[in-house]
């Protein structure tokens, strides 16, 4: 893949996140560096494209909730970005170096990639803790009390079974 559908890529991500974001859909978790690298992309190939037909057509995509461009706009927008890319020395080495920046960015948030510090624990995937028939379970569990804390005669414990 070229730097150029690369940069169609996250140009139409950051097009899906904004949507996201306005709609109130997007998790407050997200990674700020990817989030301003993209950011960045954007406002570089909107600021060189201006008001492009292709552009328009991919922010009304992303807008319509599609997850990625059709093959029509994502080729298109990639004819624009290469011509822009091509007339514009300075404008294809800042395309270029932003691409690697906003790619680095996502490595960095990707899952796998995770951290824990002090007494906090980190998970890199999926994890399943379940309970059953009035127990407790946990991660990491410190003293717990289940019901209300006082035997019942007429059930026997752990040590009278």
């Amino acid at each position: 893949m070229t730097g150029i559908e690369i940069a169609v890529g996250y140009v139409f991500a950051y097009l899906v996140r904004k949507a996201k974001r306005v709609a109130g859909q997007v998790d407050a978790e997200v990674a700020r560096g990817l989030d301003a690298g993209m950011d960045r992309l954007h406002d570089l190939v909107s600021a060189k494209l201006g008001p492009d037909p292709a552009l328009e057509r991919a922010t009304e995509e992303a807008w319509a909730g599609q997850a990625e461009p059709s093959e029509r706009t994502q080729r298109r927008l990639a004819d624009s970005l290469e011509d822009a890319a091509e007339r514009d020395p300075d404008f294809a080495k800042a395309l270029q170096e932003l691409v690697e920046q906003v790619q680095a960015a996502e490595k960095a948030a990707a899952p796998g990639g995770v951290s824990a510090s002090g007494s906090a624990q980190a998970i890199g995937g999926n994890a399943t803790i379940s309970a059953e028939g009035g127990s407790a379970a946990a991660l990491r569990m410190g003293d717990v009390t289940i019901g209300s804390g006082t035997v019942d005669p007429h059930r026997p414990g752990p040590e009278q079974s």
